[in-house]
Parts: structure tokens; sequence; C-alpha cells
């Protein structure tokens, strides 16, 4: 690789290690339920928090493409560092929603930026087929990040304690300002910032592309109705499960650390997997083996090594497959409507978010068995939608 890329890589693996810390990950559904949120106020938090992406991505992605990665990411930054301030305060329902709102619209201001850099800088040194790698190798830094925050978190909030909850969240500001810094060191491939046509006309564009590449959109189904429940669910209720199972809480930092070194060296293996097996087949078989697993989980959950296995598994799983979509979605997306283009797949992602929170809350009612059972139909559904590979789509001029 050349100094740009090489450059900007080794600067966003530090970004995303930095900017992934949460020392209060390992305890955070710990902390709303000691703060008196049930399971439904869980999911509703994260409604808000896709509803904030919904509302976000079309504006943050146009305004990636038309003033730079590197302030959108800056932008992303202080807000995220704005959110994670406001749970040293928090007390009610209404304060965590006012957390998830502004938590959700800073990663609206990453999303499709950071990818979009990552491939016009591998791009400027005829490297972007090197893609699946490089995400695959910044992914890795946050697995790192984890295995540090989760061990110091549950270690330190062991007692459950607001005291301790509130040190957690002041170690994650601190790593988060150390994050907004390096980010002034991102150098933009020449030439980027300055794209042709007016915002509409790239957000009409980046329509056009969906609409002209049905397998784009069937492949984002692929991950997004898998990721939904094995991600954005199952690890919103893995800690009451481990808890549920008898587990210690000073335990849980230890198998998220487990979790996390699985995935790191998943993560930075990605072009050897690649060798032995297709990408449609680690696809398939990946998002089939996570629902089934989902499955195991509302069928054993008081089972103790059948949690730990799970909550191994589904990290695993979680990190082989982002890197291989974000290859095979960017080789077909033109480069001036890359991040708007991405951003657009972000709404519909927040949309299945949406709908999908909004269909287990109805199973709610009966705990978190029974938001498993549902998650583990939309994970069924998603992991036999097809993967396809083909050319990219050339561009063409919106019509105005």
């Amino acid at each position: 690789m050349s100094s740009l890329s090489a450059r900007n890589l080794t600067l966003l693996f530090w970004v995303h290690f930095f900017g992934t810390i949460s020392f209060l990950q390992p305890v955070l559904t710990l902390f709303y339920v000691k703060n008196g949120l049930s399971e439904a106020n869980i999911l509703v938090l994260l409604i808000c928090w896709s509803g904030a992406v919904l509302i976000g991505e079309i504006p943050t992605g146009v305004f990636a493409d038309r003033f730079g990665a590197r302030v959108s990411l800056l932008t992303g930054s202080i807000i995220k560092l704005c959110s994670i301030g406001i749970l040293l305060l928090a007390n009610s329902l209404e304060m965590f929603m006012l957390f998830s709102v502004l938590n959700g619209l800073s990663v609206t201001f990453f999303s499709g930026a950071d990818e979009a850099l990552i491939y016009e800088s591998l791009k400027k040194d005829n490297k972007q087929q090197k893609m699946d790698e490089a995400m695959g190798k910044i992914q890795s830094a946050g697995f790192i990040a984890m295995m540090i925050a989760v061990l110091f978190g549950s270690f330190f909030a062991r007692d459950l304690e607001q005291e301790q909850f509130q040190l957690l969240i002041l170690l994650s500001m601190v790593s988060y300002i150390v994050e907004f810094v390096l980010l002034f060191f991102i150098q933009e491939p020449s030439g980027k910032v300055n794209i042709p046509g007016t915002s509409i006309e790239n957000v009409l564009e980046g329509v056009r592309v969906i609409k002209q590449a049905p397998r784009l959109l069937v492949m984002f189904m692929n991950v997004t109705l898998v990721f939904i429940p094995t991600v954005a669910v199952f690890q919103k209720f893995d800690q009451p499960l481990m808890i549920g199972s008898r587990l210690p809480v000073y335990f849980i930092g230890p198998v998220y650390a487990v979790g996390a070194l699985f995935a790191f060296f998943s993560s930075r293996s990605i072009g050897m997997l690649n060798k032995n097996l297709s990408y449609s087949v680690l696809m398939y078989t990946s998002g089939l083996l996570s629902a089934f697993g989902l499955l195991l989980a509302a069928l054993f959950q008081n089972q103790l090594w059948i949690i730990l296995f799970l909550v191994l598994f589904l990290r695993w799983v979680g990190a082989i497959r982002y890197p291989i979509y974000s290859k095979l979605s960017n080789n077909i997306i033109p480069s001036h409507v890359r991040a708007t283009t991405i951003s657009l797949l972000s709404i519909l992602d927040s949309l299945f978010d949406l709908v999908i929170f909004l269909l287990l809350i109805s199973f709610a009612a009966e705990g978190i068995q029974g938001i498993l059972f549902g998650g583990a139909a939309v994970a069924l559904i998603g992991s036999v939608l097809p993967i396809q590979q083909r050319e990219k789509l050339r561009s063409k001029p919106i019509n105005q």
C-alpha cells in the first residue's frame, strides 16, 4: 500500500479502537435494569436509536459526500461524546431515550463515511480488491478494545453500584476524546470532496443505484435480517441470560473477552477463509447457524454452558459477515455517491430495525424467551436470501 492508504488505515484502526471502547458495555443491560427498565423498555431504547438513524442517514450521508469523511467523522464523534455524558445523569426512561437518540444520530455521521474513506484510499492505490481485508483489520481494533473494556468494566461493576457505573462512563468519555483528536490526522484522497451535482442529485443517484441493483438490496437484506436479532437484540439480553444461568457478574468480562479474541482472529483471516469457502457459502452457513443458535438460547436459557457457547459463537459470526458484505456491496456502488448510497441502505436497515423491534415487543410479554423465539424466525428468513457477486454498476447522470 502507498503512504496514503497505509496512513489512513492505521489511523482508522486506532480511531476504531478508542471509538468502540465502552467500559459500561459488559454491564450495560444490567445498568438499565438497575435503573428500573424492563425488557420492553430496552426494546423501546433500540427503537429510539434506530429512529434517530432513520432520520439522520440521508442528511449525514450527503454531508459526508459533500464536505468530506473527516468532517463527518469529527461531527459524529462530538455527538457521541455528548450522548455518553447524558448517562451520567440518566435516571428515567426519557433520559435514556435521549441518550439513545443522540447515540444513534452520532452513528449516522460515521455510517458510509468511514467505508467510503477506506475504499477511496485503497482505490487511490489500486488496492480496492483488498476492501474486505482492510475492513476486517479495522474491525479487529474494536475487538481488541472490547477485550480490554469488558474485563475492566465487569470487574469494577461487580457489585452493580451506581458509583461503579459512573466511573465506567467517565473512562469511556476519556477514550472518545482520544478518538476525536486522532480524527484530525485523517487525510482524504484528493478530489473526493469535489463531488459533481447537487446534494439532491446525489441522493437520486444513490436511489437509482439501489433500484438498478436488486442483488445489492437482497444481499443487504440477508445481512441485516440476521444482524438485527443476533447482534442488536441478542447482545442486549445476553447479560441477564448469563446472570440467570448463575454466572457471577465479574465473569461476564472474561466471557466477552474470549468472544472478542475469537472475533479478532476471524476478522483478520477473512481472506484465508475465502480461499477454502466461497463468500456465498460463508454467508448462508453463518446465517442459518445464527438462527439455530437463537432457537437454542430460547429453549435452554438456564443452561450456562449452552448460553456461554452461543454468546461466543454469535460474536464470531457477526465478525465475519459484515466485512464480506462490505466488499461485495462496495464493488457495486459508484464512487461519487458511495457514502450517500451506503447511508440509503442504512435507512432501510433502520426501517427493518423499527419493524422488527416493534414485532419483538409483542413477544416481550413472554420475557426474554419470547424475544429469542421471534428473533430466530427473523434470522432464518434473512439467512436464506440469495448472495450474488456481479459486475459494478456504471453510473450515469441524473436527468434534471
